[in-house]
């Protein structure tokens, strides 16, 4: 019997990316949020919104930014993911999470997710992973809430700036979500 999907996610691993690679970056980003090649995918933003997702120099200014990083997925050596994951304070925000669109729905946005929370609780030691769902993205919400997220109520306009992209539907608005990740391993106190 032939399976139409596989739920054998391949050996990944994980990196900070380089400002060089700002441009495969904003690439990979676009692909999986708008236009037609994120119709592949499941994430796509593509019936919600025009233009492009971000660019080359937003990218570069996030990875060489004080408490921002690009965390990268790889299979073997090919970039396959990235994520976007900035402190603030005792919590971490994850934004631009993508998986190139051929590859989702097959286990490694899960994993990958496991990773950069657990990087950024070794690294940061925070407590707290943050993150936003436009609220019309409901599969996309059920995708966190199994990962541990909550929904927290707090809603937020979404930017009219063409800049963020431009809105194909009325009512666009974001939810925030977040997960409690404990006490860093190595910030807990022996006998507390």
């Amino acid at each position: 019997m032939k399976a139409e999907f596989s739920t054998i996610t391949p050996p990944l691993s994980f990196r900070k990316a380089r400002a060089e690679e700002a441009d495969f970056i904003a690439g990979l980003i676009n692909s999986a949020y708008r236009g037609d090649s994120s119709r592949v995918g499941w994430t796509t933003e593509a019936d919600l919104l025009g233009g492009q997702r971000t660019d080359e120099d937003e990218v570069r200014d996030l990875i060489e930014a004080e408490g921002s990083m690009f965390l990268l997925c790889l299979q073997g050596e090919e970039i396959i993911g990235s994520v976007n994951l900035q402190k603030k304070g005792n919590s971490a925000y994850l934004g631009m999470f993508v998986v190139r669109p051929d590859l989702q729905g097959i286990g490694i946005g899960k994993h990958y997710i496991q990773a950069a929370e657990s990087i950024s609780r070794t690294e940061w030691g925070i407590r707290k992973m943050t993150l936003s769902v436009i609220t019309f993205r409901e599969e996309l919400v059920a995708f966190y809430e199994r990962r541990g997220y909550r929904r927290t109520g707090q809603i937020m306009p979404f930017p009219t700036d063409p800049a963020a992209g431009i809105h194909l539907v009325e009512g666009l608005q974001f939810e925030m979500m977040e997960k409690d990740l404990g006490v860093p391993p190595h910030f807990e106190r022996p006998g507390v």
